[in-house]
Formats: C-alpha cells, structure tokens, sequence
C-alpha cells in the first residue's frame, strides 16, 4: 500500500520541525572538530567545504571520520526526536537537517555536499534504505574508485528503493534530496566527464 502524499501534520507543527532539522542540521562539526583539533580552518584547505572528505585532505583520517559520524547523526537525530510526533514531522526535520548543512546560516549559507546527512536521514527514516545506499557505494567504489560517483549513483538508486517499499512520500523526500546532492556536486561530475576526478587512495 502507498504511503499517502496528503501532509497530515499542522502547518505550524511541520514549519517548527522543519526549523529544528535545520538549526541541528547547520552544526558545523567539520569545522568545529577540526578546529578543536588544532588543525585550523577547514574551509582554507582542498574544496573548502565543512564535509568529512575535505576534512580528511588535513590528514587527520580519525577527525574526518569524527566528522562523518558527527553528520551522520545530526540527520538520524533530527528525524528520530520528530517522529515522536508523527512521520510527516520526520520528514520535515529531515529536510530541515539536510537544507542545514548544505546552508549553515553562521558560515554564511556555505556548508558541505549532503552525503553524510543524506545518509543519516535515511537511517532514521527507513534504515533498509541506508543499506542499499551503502551496498550500492561499495560495489561502485571497489569498481571505479570513484567516491564521488559512488554517491551519487546510490543517491539515484535510494528514492527507488523507497518506493518499491511503498513509501511515497519518502521516496519524493529523497527524489528532492538526490537531485539537491547531484546539484552540489557538480564540480566533481564536470572532473569524472573529463577524467580529471581525483579516486580514492590517490594523494
């Protein structure tokens, strides 16, 4: 049975979740972590951008991993508490969480790629979901030691996996979402089209 699209939660309710996804969403852990670490400013190296990835280009693989927990569960976190009031709260805070990192109001809208948070999202709301996207970016990953691509074809492949489960309004939830991820890495489908996207191990 599909999972109806109607929203059946309050507008103010669906708003206020909405706001709380976000202001979690926003912790800038990369930066924060880093910075506790002594590393510096995250944003001055490699991308730029606050995301584990670029956090790894400081050499510290344990805070880049920190990093990826850290926005993983800020994902996972908002979802959770929301859904104690009703799965279209989830939801919202879901959005909220992932718009939060991309965006961060305190780093000037200027955050990281998504991934992390995507995938933490999708482990709060539909955890079989999690492991499609992390079997779909192993397989990808051990054939092109591609990261980035790996990402984003489990990103494509999530929102259809969704919805084979019938869950509609997650499925557009994370249609929205994959199409965000695809738009924030556009830097890195221009390198894999041209061949120039770095692989993974590569230094």
């Amino acid at each position: 049975m599909l999972e109806p699209l109607i929203i059946t939660g309050g507008v103010a309710g669906i708003f206020a979740a909405l706001i709380f996804g976000y202001l979690l969403g926003s912790i800038p852990f990369g930066l924060l972590l880093t910075r506790m670490a002594g590393l510096g400013d995250v944003r001055s190296i490699g991308s730029g951008n606050i995301g584990a990835t670029n956090v790894l280009r400081t050499g510290n693989k344990k805070i880049a991993a920190a990093t990826l927990l850290c926005d993983m569960l800020k994902g996972t976190i908002a979802v959770l508490v929301a859904a104690y009031f009703g799965r279209d709260y989830a939801l919202a805070a879901g959005l909220g969480a992932f718009l939060g990192h991309l965006f961060p109001v305190w780093l000037g809208f200027k955050g990281g790629k998504g991934v992390a948070t995507y995938l933490g999202i999708l482990l709060g709301l539909v955890w079989p979901g999690a492991l499609v996207f992390a079997a779909v970016w192993i397989v990808i990953a051990l054939l092109t030691r591609y990261s980035s691509l790996s990402a984003l074809i489990a990103s494509i492949v999530v929102p259809v996996s969704i919805l084979y489960l019938g869950l509609t309004k997650t499925a557009l939830l994370f249609a929205i979402l994959t199409v965000i991820v695809f738009i924030k890495h556009r830097e890195n489908i221009k390198r894999l089209l041209s061949g120039t996207e770095t692989k993974i191990g590569s230094k």
